[in-house]
């Protein structure tokens, strides 16, 4: 048997190719490969904790990676952005609330518009979400993959595909609006029951005063002037880093409640995340969104987050708009009609408190 060696680009290639993707259009370390390379992983290994799944595509990726593109915080965060949009399930271990374990999503789909379906969900080993009898291509967009079809057809030829409809209204379902310091007070009533939270080691919060254009460097120790309430992430002996509140007093936990809070099912990192939404405004340090010219787009413009929000609204987003590379400094930017800018600025603003601000001014 004769071996031939292949180089690291060669491999790189192959490896994309067997994910699905155009080699030609895209590389290993781009947003849909690594994507594409978690529902693989994912496929093979779920239920799996979200620490061990990232550890998968990172030994997979890595020998390959020979310019370091693809850190470990990059692939967590394209990991939370498949469960917010729900290729993949995460929910407590059974009998161990603390700990959370991911599961494949049932093949399903949304409609888009007329003829556009954002496909949803994961099959068990590597199987294709859709083979070529339903007449179309899958189009990976970043985290997202959807497919254009004829509109008289195109549910019918879904559904014989294996996959069941979302309803819009369903996909859209988020909470109730509510004045920022409502949930601020309300989370605090909760920690206001906790008990004493003694030493918590390796804990992080988000820093309220820090810039909110730069999620990753928001993150950090407790320091001895921190006093109040405070997203945070405490590690775990297996799994992914907790999600909680904490209350500190001059550097020093008093009470931690792990989350979430409201339902046992929800991911936990909503509930942070809005309940940091609320906090940053109640400090005065309210979290943007940019919306700039869509360069090439006649009719579109461009929105860009900096940090991570909830899976409802990341829905929502998903739905009127289509995800894109994102901007520099951004952490995740999607094209938008014209005629839907005012509606998603509404939302962002009454449902996470941002401000909406024009590219060279405020919208």
């Amino acid at each position: 048997m004769n071996i031939t060696p292949v180089s690291a680009p060669d491999a790189a290639e192959r490896a994309v190719r067997a994910l699905g993707l155009d080699e030609t259009a895209t590389d290993l370390f781009s947003t849909e490969a690594i994507c594409a390379s978690l529902r693989r992983a994912a496929s093979f290994l779920c239920p799996v904790t979200p620490r061990r799944l990232v550890e998968a595509v990172l030994e997979a990726i890595n020998p390959l990676d020979e310019s370091c593109l693809v850190t470990r915080s990059q692939v967590a965060e394209q990991l939370d952005l498949l469960v917010s949009i729900g290729d993949l399930v995460e929910l407590p271990r059974q009998h161990d609330r603390g700990s959370r374990l991911l599961y494949l999503a049932p093949p399903s789909y949304v409609a888009k518009a007329r003829g556009q379906y954002l496909l949803l969900g994961v099959r068990p080993n590597a199987a294709p979400l859709v083979d070529e009898s339903v007449g179309a291509e899958v189009l990976p967009e970043s985290h997202t993959r959807s497919i254009e079809l004829d509109p008289e057809v195109g549910p019918v030829r879904l559904r014989a595909a294996g996959l069941h409809e979302i309803r819009r209204e369903h996909w859209l379902k988020h909470p109730s609006a509510e004045r920022a310091a409502a949930v601020v007070v309300a989370m605090g009533q909760r920690l206001d029951q906790a008990a004493e939270s003694g030493h918590v080691s390796g804990l992080t919060i988000i820093d309220p005063k820090s810039s909110v254009r730069y999620y990753r460097s928001r993150w950090r120790p407790p320091e001895d002037g921190d006093s109040g309430d405070f997203v945070a992430r405490r590690p775990q002996a297996y799994g992914a880093d907790l999600w909680c509140l904490v209350r500190i007093e001059r550097g020093v936990p008093q009470a931690l409640v792990d989350l979430p809070v409201d339902a046992s099912d929800a991911p936990a990192c909503d509930e942070a995340w809005r309940f940091q939404a609320a906090r940053d405004v109640v400090v005065g340090n309210p979290q943007v969104v940019q919306v700039r010219a869509a360069t090439g787009a006649p009719g579109s413009r461009m929105l860009d987050l900096f940090g991570p929000v909830p899976g409802w609204a990341q829905r929502y987003l998903e739905l009127v708009g289509t995800p894109v590379s994102r901007a520099k400094g951004s952490l995740i930017s999607y094209r938008l009609p014209i005629s839907m800018i005012g509606e998603v600025s509404a939302f962002v603003s009454d449902m996470l408190w941002m401000h909406v601000r024009e590219e060279g001014g405020v919208a």
